[in-house]
């Protein structure tokens, strides 16, 4: 977690490097960002004093702070064989094979990388985002953090662009953006998971999606269409909706309570395999069976989705292969080449969480 001065330091860099402050602008007196911020004089003076060391501002000896042409000074020539990686995750999940990907394709042409962790949070984005930028990378990989929601780091996104460092998106992508991207048909995935629940003659189903990413809302859309080709069904569907920063006990609670219904669903579609596999065990404790009493679904084919029990029906997000062709896809941008946006179209494993049942 950032302390108080790398919070300041990072919010005031924010501002000099979003323009509110030209080069040669006088800042604030540190009495006026102390009210402004609610810190101490030793906590502005940290953050000024790494400031003026990271040539965003100077100080004139009586005469205040004033902001350095922050722009030339971090235009130094790249050329370090370094690609910048910014992911919400780093460790756990899919992401330790998107990551080998990554660095399979660049270290097979001397690259290495520099890896940025957001935990999925717009103030740890700000710091990662600003950190590449300071660290004078060849290339950036970006997955923008909880995508579906307003991002306070747009700020950081075009400079990003301006200033002409290769640059990418995986997983999700901005609109307004002019980066090339690569992501999964995520709607089409999930449309066509929910369809296949259809024909196994599931019709009471159960959505459980995050939507503060982009991800979560194109399943959740595929999810609806799904059901909008089913309009005799539509009364029969029913979505729990949550974001990253929900207590997932309560998730659980709801989906309980779904569970314990006299109407309950026979099946359940989970945003990812993560979800799914702990709804397992919310399915285990209320005493029932899967896919006995209850059918799941996941997205991603997760590692253990192959290995619990019942084994998960899935999509596969092709994790590796997105590292490399990510990795392959900033060599190209680096060498001046044009590169045209990637989307993958998931196939489905069918394991043992879905049964058929009568129609």
């Amino acid at each position: 977690m950032a302390t108080k001065y790398e919070t300041v330091k990072e919010k005031i860099r924010g501002v000099i490097s979003s323009g509110q402050y030209q080069p040669g602008d006088q800042l604030p007196t540190e009495s006026a960002l102390m009210a402004k911020y609610g810190v101490s004089r030793y906590t502005i003076r940290r953050a000024m004093g790494e400031l003026e060391n990271e040539h965003y501002i100077y100080r004139i000896q009586g005469g205040g702070m004033f902001v350095e042409d922050w722009r030339a000074n971090h235009q130094q020539p790249a050329n370090q064989k370094v690609i910048g990686v910014v992911t919400t995750h780093l460790a756990d999940y899919i992401f330790p094979s998107i990551i080998s990907g990554i660095d399979r394709a660049l270290a097979s042409q001397g690259y290495s990388i520099l890896l940025g962790n957001t935990h999925n949070d717009h103030e740890q984005e700000r710091v990662s985002l600003q950190r590449m930028l300071d660290s004078n990378v060849d290339g950036l990989i970006l997955e923008p953090t909880r995508s579906a929601r307003p991002n306070p780091n747009t700020d950081l996104y075009d400079q990003i662009e301006a200033s002409h460092v290769p640059a990418m998106f995986i997983n999700a992508h901005y609109d307004r953006s002019q980066l090339p991207y690569i992501d999964i048909a995520d709607r089409e995935t999930e449309h066509e998971l929910v369809s296949r629940l259809f024909e196994r003659g599931h019709q009471r189903i159960l959505g459980v999606f995050k939507i503060d990413d982009l991800q979560g809302v194109n399943r959740l859309q595929g999810y609806m269409d799904a059901y909008m080709e089913h309009p005799e069904l539509t009364l029969l569907s029913d979505v729990i909706m949550y974001q990253s920063t929900d207590d997932i006990a309560h998730i659980f609670a709801k989906i309980a309570r779904h569970l314990q219904a006299t109407d309950r669903p026979t099946a359940i579609a989970c945003y990812n395999d993560q979800l799914a596999i702990q709804v397992m065990d919310v399915v285990r404790s209320l005493g029932m069976k899967i896919p006995t009493d209850i059918s799941i679904v996941g997205f991603d084919d997760y590692l253990l989705s192959a290995y619990v029990l019942p084994g998960l029906t899935t999509a596969v997000h092709p994790k590796n292969r997105m590292g490399m062709d990510a990795g392959n896809m900033i060599l190209k941008q680096i060498k001046g080449e044009k590169v045209a946006p990637i989307i993958y179209h998931p196939k489905i494993i069918e394991r043992d969480s879905v049964k058929t049942i009568a129609k």
